[in-house]
């Protein structure tokens, strides 16, 4: 089982959409891989409208909370991903190794029509990612 952890700063929007999209796919096609996210501030709630973008594709995030990122998640991932904001040594619990960065606008105090690309972008995003992590080394797709 591969797991992979997107880290935000409150762990309220991308890495929370990030995560249900990986766990959603996983489950859907039996992929051995798990979706986990983490905040380095983590917030008191996932944003609403995230929430509501998700749920309009049906993929809830009822239940979801924000997290607060540790290390033992961070040794734990066998890759880490950041969502685009801003995560850096200075706000960061954890000693982490980040994979990547994905560079994304934040959904917080954006518009209905402005968070619903950012879902879209989260999940090209994530599809390449678990093709990335399914197709085996030295073989590419046809």
């Amino acid at each position: 089982m591969k797991t992979v952890l997107f880290v935000c700063v409150h762990n309220a929007g991308r890495s929370q959409m990030a995560e249900a999209f990986v766990n959603k796919f996983a489950a859907d096609h039996d992929y051995p891989i798990r979706g986990l996210s983490a905040g380095t501030e983590a917030g008191e709630r996932v944003n609403p409208l995230a929430a509501q973008v998700m749920a309009e594709i049906g993929i809830s995030l009822d239940g979801q909370k924000p997290k607060q990122l540790t290390q033992a998640m961070a040794d734990h991932a066998d890759r880490i991903i950041t969502m685009g904001c801003g995560v850096d040594a200075t706000s960061c619990p954890a000693r982490i190794h980040l994979s990547e960065d994905w560079g994304l606008d934040d959904p917080a105090g954006q518009s209905l029509e402005k968070v619903r690309e950012i879902r879209d972008q989260i999940r090209t995003r994530v599809e390449g990612l678990i093709a990335d992590i399914m197709l085996p080394k030295g073989r590419t797709e046809r």
